[in-house]
C-alpha cells in the first residue's frame, strides 16, 4: 500500500484538478471552496487509514483519542472504514457525534455560567437556516469529503492490483 506521504502528495497534487473541474462544472466560487476544503480535510485528516496508527491518525494531535474507540471497533479496510460513500460517512457521522457531545457541553456550561439564555429550540432554528442558507455549500463540502477519501481508495486499489498482477506473472 502507498505510504502516508504518498497519499498526501496525491492528495495535494490533484487539489488543482478538483478545483478546476468543479469549478469548470458549478461555476460557483463559494461550491469550488466548499468541496476543496472538503477535499483537503478528507484527504488529509479524515482518510480512510483512522482505523489504524496512520499519519492521519498523528495529525489529530491531541485530540486523536477520539478516534481510539473507532479504531477499536473497526477492522481495517473494512466495508465500513474503506469502502466509498459509507467508509466516509461512518468517519463523518463518528465525527459529528463528538463535536456534537462537546458542543452540548460547553453550551450547557456557557449557559449556566454566563446566563447567556441560549435554548436548545433556538440552536436547533440558527443551525435549520445555516444548512437552507449554505445548503449547495454544504453538499459541495461533502463531496469534497468522499473525493479525498476516494483518492485514498483510488491509490491503495492500483498498488494492490499491481502487486497481484506482479505476483502471478513470477508464478
Amino acid at each position: 500500500m502507498p505510504s502516508g506521504r504518498t497519499h498526501d502528495r496525491i492528495t495535494l497534487w490533484t487539489l488543482p484538478i478538483v478545483a478546476g473541474s468543479t469549478l469548470a462544472i458549478t461555476r460557483h466560487s463559494a461550491l469550488t471552496l466548499a468541496v476543496c476544503m472538503g477535499y483537503l480535510f478528507g484527504g488529509l485528516m479524515l482518510g480512510p487509514d483512522l482505523d489504524t496508527h496512520s499519519i492521519h491518525y498523528k495529525r489529530w494531535g491531541w485530540f486523536r483519542w477520539i478516534w481510539i474507540p473507532y479504531r477499536g471497533s473497526l477492522r481495517h479496510r473494512s466495508m465500513w472504514s474503506h469502502a466509498p460513500i459509507t467508509g466516509t460517512t461512518v468517519r463523518v457521522l463518528y465525527l459529528l457525534l463528538w463535536l456534537g457531545l462537546v458542543s452540548s457541553a460547553g453550551i450547557a456550561i456557557a449557559n449556566e455560567i454566563g446566563h447567556l439564555g441560549w435554548s436548545w429550540d433556538e440552536i436547533g432554528e440558527f443551525l435549520r437556516r445555516s444548512l437552507q442558507q449554505y445548503g449547495k455549500e454544504a453538499i459541495g463540502l461533502c463531496v469534497g469529503l468522499e473525493l479525498g477519501a476516494f483518492s485514498h481508495y483510488i491509490a491503495d486499489w492500483s498498488v494492490s492490483t499491481h502487486k497481484r498482477r506482479k505476483s502471478r506473472r513470477r508464478r
